[in-house]
């Protein structure tokens, strides 16, 4: 069976995560948690209230984690999940996050970015060139990461799919589910 990644963290977008993960799950794949720490983190639901002039946030689900940042084994893994929510911010900073993104992007292995989750690899360098989605109000930090922004719900570029936030779900998992297929991962 093949293996997925997701890296995540406390105040990751509730769906963000959750709909990837059974997403994966539901097509024979095995996926395991990533966090700064063992304990579950707890997820965030974002919403749009009418007249905020941002989204709001509640607490969502509790996400039980399968293992350290510190003690992924990059090798066994044929592709990477990054939810957004507030958790990229700070899981950005994690040096082996940057070893884990850097790994998947290196061997041009399926890499799939949601909301906040392209903060990840740009801030590494690694959007240089590409084409990203990504919550609109990064538009501007993802050009200065040398990426084209595209306010789209399932923008692929290689090997890496990516989209605006949870509202893309649906998209961006039938585009990520086709890149899965194409990579032809083994089990």
């Amino acid at each position: 069976m093949p293996r997925a990644l997701m890296i995540t963290g406390d105040a990751a977008e509730d769906l963000d995560a959750m709909y990837p993960l059974y997403r994966l799950r539901e097509a024979g794949w095995d996926v395991d948690v990533a966090a700064p720490t063992r304990r579950p983190v707890q997820l965030v639901v974002h919403d749009f209230e009418e007249g905020f002039d941002a989204y709001s946030e509640k607490p969502g689900r509790r996400l039980p984690v399968d293992l350290t940042f510190a003690e992924v084994d990059v090798d066994r893994y044929g592709a990477l999940v990054i939810p957004g929510g507030r958790a990229p911010e700070y899981i950005r900073t994690d040096p082996d996050v940057r070893r884990i993104t850097e790994h998947f992007f290196a061997n041009d292995l399926p890499v799939g970015t949601v909301c906040h989750g392209p903060q990840v690899p740009a801030v590494y360098g690694l959007l240089q060139g590409r084409r990203t989605a990504a919550f609109p109000p990064l538009q501007g930090d993802m050009e200065n990461a040398g990426a084209t922004f595209v306010d789209a719900p399932d923008v692929v570029d290689g090997n890496m799919v990516s989209c605006r936030g949870w509202p893309d779900m649906p998209e961006w998992s039938r585009a990520f589910m086709a890149v899965l297929e194409r990579a032809a991962v083994p089990a």
